[in-house]
């Protein structure tokens, strides 16, 4: 973990706090190439009534079409669904930074069995806000993991 880590991922908390805000779900991230955000995005399922508008798709399309993705790194507060981290494998991310994976373990190993570089952070402010979330809205937790 690298001081950029930790800020970088403070970018994306601050997304994925913005989501929660507004009745959403609190995941955010951030896309970054060579200590530059060049995409930044939170979950907009709720708000936009988009299925899959999750943070990490959100980030990709806001940090439009790009040549490469080889030397990019993706920050994301919570770990990626299997869908996020199918993009990152696709467009070739080659290190994706988790704030936690507690209240949801993703898909670190498909990741990392696709030569992607995974490093969970296990930050307190991660996990707090999505138990927030959990414990607040658990019918949209469920929704969203897709449990009845």
């Amino acid at each position: 973990m690298t001081d950029y880590d930790m800020k970088f991922m403070e970018e994306a908390y601050k997304l994925a706090k913005k989501s929660f805000d507004e009745g959403g779900l609190p995941i955010g991230a951030v896309l970054v190439r060579g200590g530059e955000v060049i995409g930044r995005g939170h979950n907009r399922r709720v708000q936009n009534g988009d299925p899959i508008a999750h943070g990490e798709m959100d980030c990709l399309r806001n940090a439009g079409r790009q040549k490469t993705y080889k030397d990019t790194v993706l920050y994301t507060t919570l770990s990626p669904c299997m869908m996020c981290s199918g993009a990152v494998v696709q467009f070739g991310v080659p290190r994706v930074v988790i704030g936690e994976n507690r209240n949801f373990g993703g898909n670190e190993e498909f990741l990392r069995s696709h030569g992607v570089e995974v490093e969970i952070l296990d930050n307190r402010k991660c996990i707090d806000l999505m138990e927030e979330l959990k414990e607040s809205k658990p019918q949209l937790w469920a929704e969203d993991i897709g449990e009845d």
